[in-house]
């Protein structure tokens, strides 16, 4: 098998730096995107087939940049992987406008910014696999993760619609959801906590404050296994529009299917009540 050119996002640390190793050790080339690509060097050392970039994902102009130096050192973009984000844990009510914003800045218009800047690359190729990283949040929402999980679900959305467009041209698209894997997502680092905090919803958003707390270094994932799944995934024939990673992951989504199919079956007279009365027939 052909060795394969990675553009990595949020390649400094956790599963963009643990990528990003893998590939190289399997013989691959990285394009390794950071805002301080300094932190990619001390971690991986200088290797041939390394390249680090310097990139905030927020400014698309540097999105541009770094796209075309990956072409001039390597010529092509098999592999997207738009890992970089991070959570912000509070209520819904509690996170302010600019949390919101900042949040969405980075999880959202961030991995747009990469698309747009990557996508002619594939498109001209007529091949190529964009894997943007979800998580269990962005598939069923939960308290205390309501804005970071909304980020998450927009970037399922745009991933749907991606691997729609693209599969025509060549380029597929895969939505990953990773569980809670030991990594330093719960840490400050990663990790943004709001700044307001209201009592009414202790008993829900501070139950999962503390729990985010003490299951900090303790999650049930492990990082090094999910890399090896992210080499497996690339190297797919067919890959899927979306895969769970972790049991937790894969627990959430069979919950919310069984609640998606109670509500529908409950529901069901009322929804297609509101048809006209042909096509709520024929609906039946």
């Amino acid at each position: 098998m052909a060795n394969k050119v990675w553009f990595i996002t949020g390649a400094s640390r956790g599963f963009g730096l643990l990528i990003a190793r893998d590939a190289l050790a399997r013989g691959d080339s990285v394009v390794a995107a950071a805002r301080n690509p300094q932190a990619i060097v001390d971690a991986l050392g200088v290797h041939p087939e390394l390249l680090p970039v310097q990139l905030d994902v927020t400014k698309e102009a540097a999105a541009v940049v770094a796209a075309q130096a990956a072409i001039e050192r390597f010529g092509r973009i098999d592999v997207l992987v738009n890992n970089a984000g991070y959570g912000i844990l509070g209520a819904v009510e509690e996170t302010s406008a600019e949390e919101v914003r900042r949040n969405y800045e980075t999880n959202v218009f961030g991995l747009l910014n990469v698309s747009r800047a990557v996508l002619p690359v594939m498109r001209k190729q007529r091949s190529g696999h964009v894997i943007n990283i979800s998580s269990l949040g962005g598939y069923q929402a939960y308290h205390g993760w309501g804005v970071y999980g909304s980020t998450k679900f927009a970037v399922e959305g745009l991933s749907e619609a991606m691997a729609q467009e693209l599969a025509p041209l060549g380029v597929h698209v895969t939505v990953v959801e990773p569980g809670f894997f030991r990594t330093d997502f719960l840490d400050a680092t990663s990790l943004v906590e709001t700044q307001a905090r209201i009592e009414d919803y202790k008993d829900t958003v501070g139950a999962m404050r503390t729990f985010a707390a003490g299951a900090n270094h303790a999650q049930p994932g492990d990082p090094a296994k999910l890399s090896q799944a992210m080499l497996k995934l690339a190297d797919a024939a067919q890959p899927p529009l979306r895969l769970q990673l972790g049991s937790d992951a894969v627990a959430r989504a069979y919950e919310k299917h069984q609640q998606v199919e109670r509500e529908l079956a409950q529901w069901k007279e009322l929804a297609l009540s509101t048809d006209f009365e042909t096509e709520a027939k024929l609906a039946a």
